[in-house]
């Protein structure tokens, strides 16, 4: 049951990489990106339990969050151009 969720999971990243090659805006691509790390972070997790390595499971919460900041981090430079970007407020003093 775990190789047929595997399988299923392979099929969703290639699906969601083809939409990030193909899709027609900036922030479709950031979108299918995203949707493949969660994919990605899902077939560690059940690889790990299929091989019978808990320590998978740490790994794939430590993708999680790159995957989340590195997300935030790529809306926010094409968001501002810049991902130091300062307010208004200290640009005055």
């Amino acid at each position: 049951m775990f190789a047929v969720a595997m399988i299923a999971v392979l099929v969703t990243m290639s699906l969601a990489l083809a939409r990030a090659l193909l899709g027609p805006t900036v922030y479709d691509r950031i979108l299918a990106v995203n949707s493949f790390g969660t994919a990605a972070i899902l077939f560690i997790a059940v690889l790990g339990y299929l091989t019978a390595r808990p320590e998978f499971l740490d790994i794939a919460l430590v993708y999680a969050l790159i995957n989340y900041i590195g997300t935030i981090a790529v809306l926010k430079f094409f968001k501002f151009g810049d991902l130091g970007h300062a307010d208004d407020a200290e640009d005055t003093l």
